[in-house]
C-alpha cells in the first residue's frame, strides 16, 4: 500500500527536471541584448519550436488535470471543442497574423495605437493584464493541487498556498533569465514530457485493468451514466458547454480570441521568421493537440473503470477512494505509478503548469513595459530608460509575484463557483478576451472607431460578461448560458460599440509604428 510519498528516486527525477528548466533559461539568457530580443526573440524562432510552444501553453495544467476529470465524471464530448479551435486557428492565421505581424510592434496591442491612438492600446493592455491574471492564476492553482498532494497528501487551502508559491518561484526564475527564447525552448521540452506522461498512464492503466480492450469499450458504452465514449452531443442547449453547436459556433469565436488577441499565445506566433511561418505554426499546434487531448480524456475513462467499478476490478481494485474528481489523476499518479515513473509523471504535471505560467508572465511583462510604462514615462518625464532590458527582467519578476498571488485567489474562486477545472479556467478568460476580440475585429476589418469607442466597448463588454455570471446576473437575466456562449454575445456587442465611434483622425495618433517602443 502506498503512503503517497515520493521516493528519493522520484524526488531526484522531479528536481532534475526543474533544474534543467532553469539551466536552459540561463543558457538562453546569453543571447538577450535588447527588449525586442527579450520579448520577441529577434523574430528568428523556428516554426516547429513555436508550434510546440503554443501547444504546450494551450494545454497547460487545465488539460492535464481537467480533461481526465471531465471524462471520469462524463464522456468524450470535450474533444469536440477542437472543431472550433482548429477552425479559429485557420481564421487567425489568414486574417489576424499578417497585419499584426507587419505592424512591427513589440506587443499585439501596439497595433491599436496605429489604428485608434495610444489611449486604445493602454485600455487593451490593462484589459489583457486583468484577464491573464485571472486565467493563468487559475491554471497555476490547478498545478498546485498535484504538488500539494506530493508534499502533504492533501490540497487544503494552506497546503495549496505553499505549493503555488514554490511553483511560481521556479517558473519565474528561468523566465527572468531567458525571456521568450527560454519560454519557447523550455516549452518544446515540456510538451514531450507531458505527452510521455499521458502515454505511460494509458499503458499502465490498460495493464492494471483486468479486462480486454473490447470489454473496456463495452463497459464504457453501457455505463450507468450513459455512453462515456460519446464524442458529439447533438442537444441544442445553451446551458451545456460541450455540445456540437457550442463546439462549432461558440468555440470558433473563443478560439479566435484565444489565438488572435491574447498576447500570451499570439506573442509566440510573432516570434516566427515570417507571418506565413507563424500562421503555419499556429495551425500545426492545434492539429497536434487533438490526439494529445484525446489521450488525457482516455485516461479519465480508464480511471472511471479503475476507481468507480470495483465489481470489474475484483482483487485488483485500488485501495484508495476518490473523494473529489479534481484529484483523480494526480492521486493515481502518486499512488499507483512505479517508483521513478512517479517522479517523471509529476514532472509532466509541472511541465504543463510551467508552460502556461512562464509564457503568461513574459507576455504580461512585455505589455506592461512596451504598452504602459515606456509610453507613459515618455509622456510624463521624457527621455529614455537607461537599461530597458534590466527593466524588462524586473517586470517579469513583478508579474511572477502578482500571478502567484492571483493563483492563491483562484483557490477560493473555484470553490465558490463549484465548476469543473476546465470550465473555470476557460470561463474567467471571457472577461478580457471577449471584449478584446470585438475591438480587434473593428480595427482589422473596418475603418471606424476611436479611443473613446474602444474604452466604451471594453468597459461594456467586461460588464456584460459579469452580468452573464450565475452569481451576478439580475433576476430578469437569469438565463442558463454555458461559458462558450458568453463570447458569442459579448464579442459582437463590443464590435458594434467600437464601430459607433467616428474614424480616428491621423493627427490624434501621437505614437506611430516607427515611434512605438521596440
Amino acid at each position: 500500500m502506498s503512503d503517497m510519498r515520493f521516493s528519493l528516486l522520484d524526488w531526484g527525477v522531479l528536481c532534475g527536471y526543474m533544474l534543467l528548466m532553469v539551466v536552459v533559461g540561463v543558457l538562453v539568457a546569453r543571447r538577450q541584448k535588447d527588449v525586442e530580443g527579450f520579448f520577441l526573440g529577434g523574430r528568428s524562432m523556428p516554426a516547429w519550436a513555436v508550434s510546440l510552444s503554443v501547444l504546450a501553453t494551450s494545454l497547460s495544467a487545465a488539460t492535464f488535470i481537467g480533461a481526465p476529470q471531465i471524462a471520469y465524471a462524463g464522456d468524450m464530448t470535450y474533444l469536440s471543442t477542437n472543431i472550433g479551435t482548429i477552425l479559429a486557428a485557420f481564421i487567425v492565421a489568414l486574417f489576424f497574423v499578417p497585419p499584426l505581424y507587419r505592424a512591427g510592434t513589440v506587443t499585439l496591442y501596439g497595433f491599436l495605437t496605429q489604428r485608434f491612438g495610444p489611449g486604445a492600446t493602454l485600455a487593451a493592455s490593462c484589459m489583457f493584464l486583468l484577464g491573464r491574471l485571472l486565467a493563468s492564476g487559475a491554471r497555476l492553482f490547478m498545478a498546485g493541487i498535484g504538488f500539494a498532494l506530493i508534499l502533504y497528501g492533501d490540497y487544503a487551502p494552506p497546503d495549496l498556498l505553499i505549493a503555488i508559491i514554490i511553483l511560481g518561484a521556479i517558473g519565474t526564475a528561468y523566465t527572468v533569465c531567458g525571456g521568450i527564447r527560454a519560454v519557447i525552448w523550455t516549452d518544446a521540452i515540456q510538451i514531450f514530457v507531458v505527452g510521455a506522461t499521458a502515454l505511460l498512464s494509458v499503458l499502465l492503466l490498460l495493464r492494471m485493468i483486468p479486462l480486454t480492450p473490447n470489454e473496456i469499450v463495452e463497459t464504457l458504452r453501457t455505463a450507468e451514466t450513459g455512453d462515456k465514449l460519446r464524442l458529439l452531443d447533438w442537444r441544442f442547449s445553451f446551458a451545456e458547454p460541450f455540445t456540437f453547436w457550442a463546439a462549432f459556433v461558440a468555440m470558433t469565436v473563443v478560439g479566435m480570441s484565444t489565438y488572435g488577441v491574447d498576447h500570451d499565445l499570439a506573442q509566440r506566433v510573432m516570434t516566427a521568421r515570417s507571418p506565413l511561418r507563424g500562421g503555419l505554426a499556429l495551425v500545426g499546434s492545434m492539429i497536434l493537440g487533438l490526439p494529445l487531448v484525446g489521450l488525457f480524456l482516455v485516461i479519465g475513462l480508464l480511471l472511471h473503470i479503475y476507481y468507480a467499478r470495483p465489481d470489474l476490478m475484483g482483487v485488483d481494485a485500488p485501495w484508495d477512494a476518490i473523494a473529489d474528481s479534481k484529484r483523480v489523476y494526480p492521486q493515481f499518479l502518486l499512488n499507483h505509478m512505479p517508483t521513478g515513473l512517479r517522479g517523471l509523471s509529476m514532472a509532466g504535471l509541472f511541465a504543463a503548469a510551467m508552460s502556461s505560467f512562464d509564457s503568461a508572465i513574459n507576455a504580461m511583462a512585455s505589455v506592461a513595459v512596451a504598452d504602459i510604462y515606456l509610453p507613459l514615462r515618455k509622456q510624463w518625464r521624457g527621455g529614455e530608460v537607461s537599461n530597458e532590458l534590466a527593466l524588462s527582467r524586473w517586470m517579469v519578476v513583478g508579474m511572477g509575484i502578482l500571478l502567484t498571488l492571483f493563483a492563491v485567489l483562484a483557490v477560493f474562486l473555484q470553490q465558490a463557483g463549484n465548476e469543473t477545472l476546465i470550465s473555470f479556467s476557460l470561463g474567467v478568460m471571457a472577461f478580457a478576451l471577449a471584449p478584446l476580440l470585438g475591438v480587434f475585429s473593428a480595427a482589422l476589418f473596418t475603418r471606424r472607431g476611436n479611443t473613446r469607442s474602444v474604452w466604451t466597448a471594453l468597459g461594456i463588454g467586461m460588464l456584460s460578461v459579469l452580468l452573464l455570471q450565475p452569481y451576478a446576473a439580475p433576476a430578469w437575466l437569469d438565463i442558463p448560458l454555458a461559458w462558450p456562449w458568453w463570447w458569442v454575445i459579448v464579442s459582437p456587442l463590443s464590435f458594434l460599440i467600437c464601430i459607433l465611434g467616428c474614424p480616428q483622425a491621423p493627427s490624434e495618433k501621437t505614437i506611430t509604428q516607427k515611434d512605438a517602443p521596440r
